[in-house]
């Protein structure tokens, strides 16, 4: 199973070699067959002259431009459309993911479901620096969520998820511009009817630059992807949902990506 990572980056100079450098050496030492798609959302500081940098190092990293319009949302949303695996993880360019989850990610995608998400407030899960008022909106905010979609997965903000391509797919069109995008993909795939499965992971708060998600803008954002994929929930009667023919099959050697899947 070929593994691509998405990874947006807007003026990540500081953090995106590291970042890219990290899980490559990951994914050799497990012996994973990967990509890496970087999307420059428009960088005005060295962040294209490193990716390229890696480029050069590692034929498996690949630079994608964002020319249209910027935003969070956009360039994860572009680099769904270029990568060619055969699943996908949506990784942050500031470290603060751990590329030792990306293998149990890969493992999860290859035996047991179709997605894999990461819990940072579970048992066995490991957060470092994490503001304290954002870790309170944070827990309202998927509290809110739980109890609107009557799940018990406790991490649904969190980009840091992977998918099989055929999830990618069968969730698009996707609408969300900016971070709302994180909360879009899984709401809208467990509400479709794909299987996935929840472990602990580890999240490190960065260490250069400053992050661009802002709570007061993306307030409302939130609010009306949450709605809106709750009102697929109730209002469709299951019409988007995946057939039931499409049952879950373990990743082999023999497996042949439907029409879907390429």
């Amino acid at each position: 199973m070929k593994f691509s990572i998405v990874i947006p980056a807007r003026n990540e100079a500081g953090n995106i070699g590291t970042t890219v450098n990290r899980i490559c050496e990951t994914l050799k030492r497990e012996g994973i067959d990967y990509e890496i798609v970087v999307v420059d959302d428009g960088s005005t500081d060295n962040t294209i002259e490193e990716v390229e940098a890696c480029c050069a190092e590692d034929p498996g990293v690949r630079l994608v431009q964002n020319t249209g319009k910027h935003g969070f949302g956009r360039a994860v949303r572009c680099g769904l459309d270029a990568f060619t695996g055969d699943a996908v993880a949506i990784v942050m360019a500031d470290s603060s993911d751990d590329p030792d989850n990306l293998v149990q990610y890969y493992h999860i995608l290859s035996e047991k479901a179709e997605c894999a998400f990461g819990s940072r407030f579970t048992r066995g899960s490991r957060v470092e620096n994490y503001p304290g008022f954002k870790m309170v909106i944070n827990r309202l905010v998927n509290l809110f969520i739980r109890i609107l979609f009557g799940i018990r997965y406790n991490d649904v903000t969190n980009a840091f998820k992977a998918y099989r391509a055929n999830v990618i797919q069968g969730c698009k069109p996707f609408i969300s511009p900016h971070f709302n995008l994180t909360v879009e993909i899984p709401l809208k795939a467990i509400v479709r009817g794909y299987s996935y499965n929840v472990i602990p992971i580890n999240w490190y708060g960065r260490k250069i630059g400053t992050t661009s998600l802002h709570l007061k803008e993306m307030g409302s954002r939130y609010l009306f992807i949450i709605l809106y994929a709750w009102l697929e929930k109730m209002l469709t009667k299951g019409d988007y949902q995946k057939p039931v023919e499409e049952a879950f099959e373990p990743w082999s050697m023999e497996h042949k990506p439907s029409s879907v899947e390429k």
